[in-house]
C-alpha cells in the first residue's frame, strides 16, 4: 500500500510513503497505522479496496465498499434456448 498523486499509478514507483502491503500467500497485512493515521487526518482519499482493508483491521469505521466489477449476471444456456 503505497501513497501516490493521483496521476501516479502506484507501480509507477513515483510514490510518496509506503505505508503498508499485502501478503496473499499467508494472508498477512502489514500496515504503518500511525502513517495511515496521519495522512487520513488531511482527508487523503482512499481507494475501496484499501478502504475495505484498513476497515478490517480496524482503522477506520464504515461499511466495506464493494470492489467487484459491475459485470452482468451469467445466463445458463438452457435459459438462453428458453427464450
Amino acid at each position: 500500500m503505497v501513497l501516490t498523486e493521483s496521476k501516479n499509478g502506484p507501480q509507477s514507483g513515483k510514490f510518496k510513503e509506503v505505508l503498508g502491503s499485502y501478503t496473499l500467500k499467508n494472508d498477512l497485512v502489514v500496515l504503518k497505522n500511525d502513517r495511515i493515521k496521519h495522512w487520513l487526518s488531511f482527508g487523503t482519499p482512499v481507494s475501496a479496496t484499501a478502504n475495505n482493508m484498513l476497515i478490517k483491521a480496524g482503522l477506520v469505521e464504515g461499511r466495506a465498499k464493494n470492489v467487484l466489477s459491475k459485470k452482468s449476471p451469467t445466463v445458463k444456456r438452457k435459459e438462453l434456448k428458453k427464450k
